[in-house]
């Protein structure tokens, strides 16, 4: 038997093994999420898993997410210290999601690389605001999906709460608050493009 063959059966009994010590955080989830409703629930439950290090937590983590976000593929791998906060959160093939992100109503498309801190609330629009004389937490807001398109790489600390296109690089800090075309360098507080990544690829094959 190959390498290769070996690493992959070791990696379904791994992934089963880690199914199986869930399994009462799931059975927790199911009861908390008939009394105080999915989201909610997902929040507490991640919140506890985020706090498990290493090869293990990412295990523990990609074996509770697989079964109650809306998907999340086999092939997911979430760091320490992230929480999310919608069930119906998406997340495809060869993800990466760094260390301290907060995540809500998102489709991160395959092979997005997601940097430590990130935060993609559900929109620009969680909270009301238009009534200036009551309370903001006393407004209803609007929770829209936020897509980030395949192949992106969102840098550290961003705050992502429009769509970015497929093979888009956002940098650290940037806050994204309008949709973001496909293959583009942005930047900035609110984030602009900075420059075409065909162009960049361009300028380095000519040095």
């Amino acid at each position: 038997m190959s390498d290769d063959s070996l690493r992959r059966i070791a990696k379904t009994m791994t992934r089963g093994a880690a199914t199986v010590l869930v399994a009462p955080a799931l059975l927790s989830f199911a009861v908390r999420s008939r009394l105080i409703g999915r989201d909610r629930s997902l929040e507490g439950s991640t919140q506890a898993l985020a706090l498990i290090p290493g090869l293990v937590g990412q295990y523990l983590r990609r074996a509770f997410l697989s079964r109650v976000l809306r998907s999340c593929h086999h092939t997911v791998t979430i760091e320490f210290g992230t929480i999310f906060s919608k069930a119906e959160a998406c997340l495809d093939e060869n993800v990466y999601v760094g260390p301290r992100c907060h995540l809500g109503l998102v489709h991160l498309e395959h092979d997005v690389l997601l940097a430590a801190g990130v935060h993609v609330p559900s929109g620009g629009d969680t909270h009301g605001h238009a009534d200036a004389d009551r309370p903001i937490r006393e407004q209803t807001g609007v929770k829209r999906l936020v897509r980030i398109g395949a192949g992106s790489w969102i840098g550290s600390a961003a705050v992502v709460m429009a769509d970015v296109g497929r093979d888009t690089i956002v940098g650290a800090g940037a806050v994204v608050t309008r949709p973001l075309p496909e293959r583009v360098v942005a930047g900035g507080v609110p984030a602009r493009v900075i420059r075409q990544r065909d162009e960049l690829a361009t300028a380095v094959s000519a040095q």
